[in-house]
């Protein structure tokens, strides 16, 4: 008679996902502190600052005792989003992780939003030039899970590696703003451009009003010090222009740039700009945002092309849609 070995029934799997919960906030921000793909705004402080808009559905994986990913999450209905309210999302990792496990854990992930009712996660992707390191496992977990890709935006960047190099019209522009005595300065005034330039600016041209209101930029600038910063533009004691900045360990992004109806007799945006693409040199990138409308299918010529004139070139920002049912397709390792 042959002895067979015993089989467990229920195997004992490697990850445990879990929602996130307020105890966990120094564990989360830890681990962030420490991912090749992470940016600031998924601290937890970052991400909190507008809790009463969104239902946070944040997801953890952990490997026993250990912290190996999180997925900084929105719910609405059915569909999981990699949070709303932020710029880009991402399945966060640190530069340890094998593509093996990396699967895995993803497939648990995924099998547990399918099991919670969950029928898609959205990804609105970080964009590549944040990567601290290569970072491309999730695309081929897209691959093996049919996920869709359902938008793409233009996204433009300058590379700071190469020599920083503006077009004819920049520097010509900028010599107009050098003779009219136009100054920079890395100022807190947030209230006077927010309420001067920026938001009267997007309310006439767009018919929006900005993200983020005054008070709450000004709290994170508070929470982040050394992460978001703003330069504005001085002709005299007027102020003509202004920019905010999010900083990552690779990146200086524009995150609101708006300058007066005068800004272009005064070329005060463009000195700025080049005033703060010059000063942070030592970043790998320095970001334009995207140039895109009408989710992706629309170009705003105008608009790249005066982010092309200082050097910017092209890379991607795609958003993709999973349906988390597909977990199986993952057991392929």
């Amino acid at each position: 008679m042959c002895n067979f070995p015993k089989f467990l029934e229920h195997p004992v799997k490697q990850y445990q996902v879990r929602l996130y919960q307020p105890q966990d906030f120094s564990l989360w921000n830890t681990f962030i502190s420490v991912a090749k793909n992470a940016a600031f705004l998924f601290h937890r402080n970052f991400m909190e600052y507008h809790s009463d808009r969104f239902e946070d559905y944040s997801l953890m994986v952990l490997d026993g005792e250990k912290l190996v990913a999180l997925l900084p999450a929105n719910r609405v209905g059915n569909t999981v989003y990699s949070h709303q309210g932020l710029s880009y999302g991402a399945i966060v990792v640190s530069d340890a992780i094998r593509i093996k496990d990396y699967v895995t854990l993803v497939k648990e992930l995924m099998q547990f939003l399918h099991t919670n009712g969950i029928s898609n996660l959205e990804i609105k992707l970080l964009p590549k030039i944040y990567h601290q390191t290569i970072a491309d496992e999730l695309d081929y977990v897209a691959f093996l899970m049919k996920a869709e890709i359902f938008r793409t935006d233009v996204y433009l960047a300058i590379d700071m590696q190469k020599e920083y190099e503006p077009n004819r019209n920049r520097k010509r522009a900028l010599k107009i703003a050098s003779q009219l005595g136009v100054e920079i300065k890395e100022d807190t005034n947030y209230a006077d451009f927010w309420n001067q330039i920026l938001s009267p600016n997007l309310k006439e041209r767009f018919g929006v009003t900005p993200v983020h209101s005054c008070s709450e930029i000004e709290k994170l600038a508070a929470l982040f010090p050394d992460s978001i910063k703003l330069f504005n533009a001085y002709q005299g004691p007027d102020l003509k222009a202004g920019v905010v900045l999010f900083l990552s360990e690779t990146v200086a992004h524009f995150q609101y740039s708006s300058g007066g109806n005068d800004r272009t007799d005064t070329a005060a945006l463009d000195i700025l700009f080049n005033y703060v693409i010059k000063k942070y040199f030592d970043k790998k990138y320095v970001s334009f945002g995207s140039c895109s409308e009408e989710n992706g299918l629309k170009l705003n010529d105008g608009l790249a092309y005066w982010k092309e004139s200082f050097g910017a070139k092209t890379t991607v920002q795609s958003f993709q849609r999973f349906q988390t049912s597909n977990y199986p397709l993952l057991e392929t390792i």
